[in-house]
């Protein structure tokens, strides 16, 4: 099987940047994913017919609510949720998520703010849905790579993490990711093999 062959995932802004990122190594790995964004000719071009791209990002309640709907007539039940910020957006798509699924905020965040959010999605029924988020220290080709990794690593590899959030820094020196925070974080998991060489730190 496989890496995410049984997958299925929502990328909001995965036409560009850090989205794209993730959307590439979510199809290459097999799920079937569904994403908005700016550039959709460039990303169904790229992404082939595993990735079902609907158009710009939800700007509004109204587009929020079309596209919760188009998730759930098209894929049901979804595994991840990718998104560069948008609490509305993160709470219209939470029936959508399977228990246990994760949502992956692909910008830079606070920990009290990922400690809320992560706290409000729990008032909501939440089911185990851990919310975290991986950010990059500067805009480059490299830093995307790796801070999808990250992000792929968050939704996939870390069961027992959330309101945590994963620098990502590249430069001369080995890449690393530190975990500063792990909310309900029990143990220390490791990137898959193709990763830089990180030191997740984990703390009770």
């Amino acid at each position: 099987m496989t890496r995410y062959g049984d997958r299925k995932a929502v990328v909001i802004g995965g036409t560009g940047g850090l989205g794209l990122a993730v959307s590439k190594r979510l199809v290459e790995g097999g799920a079937k994913i569904l994403l908005t964004g700016h550039a959709p000719a460039r990303a169904a071009a790229e992404l082939g017919s595993c990735a079902q791209v609907i158009g710009p990002d939800p700007a509004d309640p109204a587009a929020v609510a079309a596209l919760a709907l188009t998730v759930e007539i098209e894929l049901g039940r979804i595994d991840y949720l990718f998104l560069p910020t948008g609490r509305s957006t993160a709470l219209a798509l939470l029936p959508a998520l399977k228990d246990g699924g994760a949502v992956v905020f692909t910008t830079s965040r606070t920990l009290p703010a990922l400690r809320a959010l992560a706290a409000e999605l729990a008032a909501h029924g939440a089911r185990g849905i851990r919310v975290n988020a991986v950010a990059p220290d500067c805009p480059g080709a490299a830093r995307t790579e790796a801070a999808a990794r990250a992000a792929l690593f968050l939704a996939a590899d870390a069961p027992y993490t959330t309101g945590a959030q994963l620098p990502v820094a590249t430069g001369p020196a080995p890449h690393r990711l530190q975990e500063r925070t792990g909310v309900r974080s029990h143990e220390q998991h490791h990137l898959p093999p193709e990763a830089p060489s990180p030191n997740l730190r984990t703390h009770p």
